[in-house]
């Protein structure tokens, strides 16, 4: 009997195993037209778009089950929203910014808003996916420095994907270098000077804590409790090499 029950679990445990996503096709994207500093070539990405569809057919035909574990769907849908947008700006290149591309009503739709891909058999934009799904589904602020926006002023794009087993050290590592990046963030002893993220979406850094404190968590330099809090205007020139 007890043979029996541990096939059984062998079974079960073979098939959820199958059922998640392979993300090697997009690291492997990532790794060859990402650099380093985040820098993306979109050229590069569009003559390789071959690979690039062939990974998002993977995701839209392999949403999320309820018995992935929860970092196994944040890493999925980081992927998702990084994946789709770089489809988007393919599509379109070449353009100067993601926001010159429009779609819908004038003022009302914003790029965000546009439903140009499918998950699961249901058709999506990514607003959905970073309001609907990441803010709300996930109380993961680091999610702001994870998701790009294919902007200058957005955090780096990863040159690799994110996995469910390195989750915690790339979100650590995209926190500590999206802060103490000086074209995003100056940290000084009387003023900081930080990204429009921390303003648009300051409600997710503080649930526990103030604003400072949260980037104390994670700045080289420290600056004082009495520091002024401004923010940068954002550059939405595109990412692009």
């Amino acid at each position: 009997m007890k043979v029996f029950q541990v096939f059984i679990w062998f079974c079960a445990f073979t098939i959820t195993t199958q059922a998640q996503v392979d993300h090697s096709i997009w690291n492997g994207l990532l790794s060859k037209h990402v650099s380093a500093k985040g820098w993306v070539s979109y050229n590069g990405l569009k003559k390789d778009s071959l690979q690039l569809n062939q990974y998002l057919d993977l995701l839209s035909s392999n949403p999320p089950k309820e018995d992935w574990a929860a970092n196994q769907k944040l890493a999925y849908w980081i992927n998702a929203y990084n994946a789709f947008t770089v489809k988007l700006i393919v599509d379109y290149y070449p353009v100067s910014s993601i926001k010159d591309i429009k779609k819908g009503i004038p003022f009302v739709n914003s790029v965000w808003d546009i439903k140009f891909f499918e998950i699961g058999g249901n058709k999506m934009d990514l607003n959905e996916i970073e309001h609907s799904i990441l803010r709300k589904e996930f109380d993961e602020p680091r999610i702001h420095f994870a998701i790009v926006c294919a902007s200058k002023s957005c955090p780096k794009l990863r040159n690799e994907a994110f996995t469910a087993e390195k989750l915690e050290q790339q979100l650590q590592e995209q926190a500590v270098d999206f802060i103490n990046d000086p074209l995003k963030n100056h940290l000084e002893e009387e003023e900081v000077n930080i990204s429009q993220i921390f303003n648009w979406f300051e409600k997710d850094f503080t649930k526990e804590m103030t604003l400072k404190a949260y980037l104390k968590q994670y700045a080289k330099h420290d600056f004082g409790s009495y520091a002024k809090v401004k923010f940068r205007e954002y550059d939405w020139s595109l990412n692009g090499e």
